[in-house]
């Protein structure tokens, strides 16, 4: 039975590391990573001005039909726009013609002017 030497076995222990190191580093070097930009910061939201609120009932005057109102700029043109009447109600979708809105509030879940206790707008460019 042969017996190694502690030297001799840091040595094949220090040459299989530096293997495993330059093949390592063989693998990564063959990595192609695009071009790309990142960043941190922060800017101001300022949000919008709405006004010229208007309502438009339906045939049934309890129920709201749409909402329209102007912005005081116009969105981008991929723009959301959501209004919600009710604290606890649904969202309706808007449409955006020039910073003057409309919301379709007609369908199964339609408010009625009892439940309109807000007008909630959320914009998001």
């Amino acid at each position: 039975m042969k017996q190694f030497s502690r030297s001799r076995m840091l040595i094949g222990g220090a040459a299989v590391a530096g293997v495993m190191a330059v093949g390592g580093y063989a693998f990564t070097a063959s990595n192609t990573v695009p071009v790309s930009k990142a960043g941190d910061g922060q800017g101001v939201i300022s949000g919008y001005v709405v006004s010229s609120v208007h309502y438009t009932l339906n045939s049934d005057p309890s129920k709201v039909d749409s909402v329209g109102f102007t912005l005081n700029s116009t969105p981008a043109g991929n723009s959301t726009i959501k209004v919600q009447l009710a604290a606890a109600g649904g969202w309706y979708d808007c449409t955006n013609s020039a910073a003057a809105v409309t919301c379709d509030t007609t369908g199964a879940s339609a408010p009625t002017v009892l439940a309109a206790t807000q007008l909630r707008v959320i914009v998001a460019d």
